[in-house]
């Protein structure tokens, strides 16, 4: 029998709890593919995962990691369109943190000759969702200001590029200068600290008094309730995740006055229900990149038996841009 090395969670409910281990090499089903996986990306959600606080729950042991890049090691015996060694970005229900990995055919996506595998995983969750909450939910237009809440973390730093690729005005949240530094490379117009100042005072003041057209929060909390506070008329705040900790709520009364929208947006859910919309969003991603509109920055690559090092940086918010691990095969 053929093994592999794997990060495993034995037990969910503590974050810390993964651990390498030696374990079979999973064969694929008929509408599968076995991945070889050169690189896996670490995200928030895999903590989640770990902790038993993610909207979706495996049954321990499992490998966490919904991501990877590398190439198909064996087809499944329906899989058309794919062939051996083919270089691809697969999404996955949980498992890429491991030297191979079994996905559903229609969740790969080739990777262009000249792009490599740690910009690949780079591309895909984060800038996945912050194409797709822009694009597809709150509609940002040319022009338009957007402000981006933790800007220099994986999502963020991607919502700023996209924000940028799209014509809009981008505003920069973050919680320290350095941070500030690293979205203004990345094409940011505006920064604010806002653990110095006031997030509805310097967005009004930045916007003419109008506040901001479209808002990004993957933090909640006390952010999400300024947030609120700082939208144009019928400006949009699209809610991505809770990194705050805590979950706020929509006072219906504000909503109602300013006539603003409050959108949640989770990517993977358009993975299940439309994956032809996601395929598109790849392409039109990885075309960007080749343009020089988009510039994934990796901060960190770890290797794999280095995961929960990799995730608690960014428990501990001590990363910028992606995070990822390296196999070394």
């Amino acid at each position: 029998m053929s093994t592999m090395r794997a990060m495993i969670c034995a037990e969910t409910g503590r974050e810390a709890n993964l651990s390498l281990h030696e374990i079979a090499r999973p064969d694929p089903g008929p509408d599968e593919v076995l991945i070889r996986v050169r690189v896996a990306g670490v995200n928030f959600a895999d903590s989640l995962m770990l902790a038993g606080r993610y909207q979706d729950r495996p049954e321990p042991p499992f490998a966490p990691g919904l991501e990877a890049a590398g190439e198909v090691a064996a087809l499944g015996s329906t899989v058309k369109g794919w062939k051996e060694g083919d270089r691809v970005l697969a999404f996955l229900d949980h498992g890429g943190f491991a030297d191979y990995v079994v996905a559903r055919a229609q969740d790969l996506h080739a990777i262009p000759s000249p792009v490599d595998d740690p910009t690949a995983a780079a591309l895909g969750i984060a800038y996945g969702t912050a194409h797709g909450s822009l694009v597809w939910r709150a509609r940002l237009q040319p022009e338009e200001w957007l402000a981006v809440h933790g800007a220099a973390g994986g999502t963020g730093l991607a919502s700023v590029e996209v924000g940028k690729a799209l014509n809009a005005r981008v505003i920069a949240t973050a919680g320290s200068p350095e941070k500030l530094a690293v979205a203004a490379t990345h094409g940011a117009d505006a920064l604010i600290d806002y653990r110095k100042e006031d997030l509805r005072d310097r967005i009004k003041a930045l916007t003419a008094g109008q506040g901001a057209d479209v808002i990004l929060d993957p933090v909640g909390g006390a952010v999400f309730e300024a947030s609120l506070r700082a939208l144009a008329f019928e400006g949009r705040l699209l809610t991505l995740g809770f990194a705050g900790g805590s979950i706020p709520q929509a006072p219906a009364n504000i909503v109602m006055v300013k006539n603003i929208s409050v959108a949640g947006f989770y990517w993977g859910a358009y993975r299940r229900r439309a994956p032809a919309r996601v395929a598109q969003q790849m392409r039109d991603l990885f075309a960007w990149l080749m343009q020089g509109r988009l510039q994934p920055l990796v901060s960190h690559r770890l290797p794999l038996e280095e995961g929960a090092a990799a995730l608690d940086l960014l428990r501990r918010r001590k990363a910028t841009g992606k995070v990822v691990l390296e196999t070394g095969g």
